[in-house]
């Protein structure tokens, strides 16, 4: 009991520190993407040949902040821990079955008997 409590906490200490993660990526996209598009369209920071190069900077970081997004809410909140021994246990049954189906073929075979 005592260590299922453990782990439970574990894995809310570890879930906590991924959506604090996140809320930081957030928050240094947004400032981020203010300064880019101030220093862009306001201060006239330019390079050479490309026009609205802030725009194509702030829609990359969006992107990997949307795979971030989707890793902790989505990702890794249905494969968690508990997951991985539901999907370790079913393939150990798995294994077994079908360890069984080939020792009762071996013991029905009537060619392997001595």
């Amino acid at each position: 009991m005592e260590k299922e409590v453990h782990e439970q906490y574990e894995y809310a200490r570890k879930r906590i520190r991924q959506k604090k993660a996140l809320y930081f990526h957030l928050v240094l996209f947004l400032l981020g993407s203010l300064f880019l598009f101030v220093a862009d369209n306001f201060c006239g920071l330019r390079i050479r040949t490309a026009q609205n190069w802030s725009i194509w900077i702030i829609t990359l970081w969006f992107f990997i902040f949307i795979l971030h997004f989707i890793k902790i809410y989505i990702t890794d909140r249905f494969m968690n821990k508990k997951w991985e021994r539901e999907q370790i246990d079913r393939l150990v049954v798995l294994q077994q079955k079908r360890i069984a189906q080939l020792e009762s073929s071996i013991n029905d075979n009537p060619e392997n008997k001595i």
